[in-house]
């Protein structure tokens, strides 16, 4: 009887941060809402991680501490790091505080992470800061992330599923569905600073998953707010023919007139949680134009590969950047299975007419990638660049999401399968390039989510033999250094030394959330 009282009120607050989440109006993020303070703080380096102050919380008003600031900075012994520790918290430390998380030496793994879950877990329906009220739970990465990112989630679910965590799982989904009626589309995460920016659609294969449990009616529930989401990607699709390179936000037209897609950001400023590293690189990049710059490296943290050599003219070099000049593979594949789960969705008495369209713009989106992504020299799906109209010979991990999609021929299969174990397998699974840039989606790192795009991919076309090789090279990395070490980490070095990814922006995280869930998924054999 006291369960059901919690689980009502539990109800109760839920509805009430989604009536209240459709009528206020989101804040602006905090470099426009704190002007010259936010400068300094990320210009001096207060903090050795620029993601730090974007998460603090203000204790007061924004005007009040701005006003306090103005006058104060000017006095010669003013300290800016004990005025930002006075104004402002961090909530890890007070609102979603939690006991530091106990390693147990002889705990299975297994057991690790089913107490990980709950310690990622978070709730939050009050909008702090820059952190975004959402009416239900959720999984937060782990590390510095401590909020419900998009694609991360998917690969979590994938653990929560498999055992059997279905409530966490739906209650996440209905997050995701909470931003796409708030916002029209799914954002990064639940940060003000991140809401120019989605990342790669996955929302449509986590309707599918959780139809695992719910049934199929739960497709049909689901349809507007894919639909929704659809719209977002596609956006500007009727303005394309007044822009240079045929391309409007996200979608650009191709010489055939196919419509394909790229990432891109909706503003051409500094990241905010990077803004000191932006302008750094900009202010080395004599030959280019800052703005362009800025966009890119946003189109980059959309495509969640941020950074690879895949986005760069030199391979070795940040400021060579072109992202928004790509058609990615990875993306119009995710793109086509959107397409191909809406048309399903759809009723097929009562909807035939829009069941045929969307499988229409699937096939078109499939002979696209298949006339203008595959390099048959090379036996791999490879990124466009529409702005040269030739693709960019980089071969990368992505080119496996034709398999993922049912995209590839069974011949172009053959090839995938014989490179990626010729080239891509190394002892401790999946590398995600070959090149060795100094940029985290580069070798030598390895990526859960990768991993479990290409095992499914391959079994998909009947290599089961090299999916299980991957799973099991993959799956002992994590043991491996989870033995020595009792950590879970966000990426893992593929081809020597003690396991530990490297490279980027930032130190290694630990938590972490697509590891847990794509580990959880592989032990627990899912198959979707």
């Amino acid at each position: 009887m006291v369960r059901k009282k919690i689980n009502t009120t539990d109800q109760l607050k839920s509805s009430l941060v989604k009536t209240a989440g459709m009528l206020i109006k989101t804040r602006k993020a905090p470099d426009e809402l704190l002007g010259d303070l936010f400068l300094d703080v990320q210009q001096q380096q207060i903090y050795p991680d620029g993601k730090t102050f974007v998460d603090l919380v203000p204790k007061k008003r924004i005007r009040s501490i701005q006003e306090e600031y103005t006058i104060l900075k000017e006095d010669p012994n003013f300290n800016l790091a004990e005025f930002v520790s006075r104004h402002f918290y961090d909530l890890s430390l007070t609102v979603h505080k939690k006991d530091p998380f106990e390693i147990k030496k002889d705990e299975a793994i297994e057991d690790h992470i089913d107490r990980l879950w709950t310690h990622l877990e978070r709730r939050n329906r009050v909008t702090r800061g820059s952190l975004v009220a959402l009416p239900h739970h959720y999984i937060v990465p782990g590390g510095r992330f401590n909020e419900q990112f998009y694609w991360d989630t998917y690969f979590i679910m994938l653990g929560l599923a498999a055992e059997g965590k279905w409530a966490r799982v739906e209650g996440m989904v209905k997050n995701f569905a909470f931003m796409i009626r708030k916002y029209g589309y799914i954002p990064t995460a639940n940060r003000t600073y991140f809401l120019s920016r989605s990342q790669p659609p996955f929302f449509p294969l986590m309707v599918q998953l959780l139809s695992q449990k719910r049934g199929k009616k739960i497709m049909r529930d689901y349809l507007p707010l894919m639909l929704q989401e659809y719209r977002f990607w596609m956006k500007g699709r009727t303005k394309l023919q007044e822009t240079e390179h045929f391309a409007y936000r996200r979608v650009v037209q191709m010489p055939d007139e196919t419509l394909l897609n790229r990432y891109y950001d909706n503003k051409v400023t500094p990241r905010p949680e990077s803004l000191r590293e932006d302008r750094e690189t900009a202010n080395h990049a004599d030959m280019r134009e800052p703005d362009r710059l800025f966009l890119h490296l946003r189109a980059a943290a959309e495509s969640g590969w941020d950074f690879s050599a895949r986005w760069l003219t030199d391979e070795k070099d940040l400021r060579s950047i072109h992202t928004a000049d790509i058609i990615p593979i990875d993306l119009n594949c995710l793109m086509y299975l959107m397409e191909q789960t809406i048309a399903t969705s759809y009723n097929g008495w009562l909807h035939p007419i829009l069941k045929a369209r969307y499988h229409r713009r699937a096939n078109r989106r499939k002979d696209g990638i298949q006339k203008y992504l595959w390099n048959e020299e090379k036996g791999w799906f490879m990124d466009y660049n529409f702005h040269h109209h030739k693709q960019t010979q980089f071969v990368s991990l992505a080119g496996v999401f034709a398999l993922y999609a049912g995209i590839a021929t069974d011949e172009q299969a053959k090839l995938i399968a014989e490179r990626l174990e010729k080239d891509f397998l190394m002892p401790g699974g999946l590398v995600t390039t070959n090149v060795d840039s100094g940029q985290q989606w580069d070798s030598p790192n390895g990526w859960a989510p990768l991993q479990w795009v290409a095992i499914e991919g391959l079994r998909k076309y009947g290599y089961d033999a090299l999916a299980d090789d991957i799973k099991h090279r993959w799956m002992h990395t994590i043991e491996r250094v989870y033995d020595s070490s009792h950590r879970l980490v966000e990426k893992y070095n593929v081809m020597e030394g003690d396991g530990l990814g490297g490279g980027g922006e930032y130190v290694l995280q630990d938590g972490f959330g697509w590891t847990n869930g794509v580990y959880s998924a592989l032990k627990h054999d899912l198959r979707l």
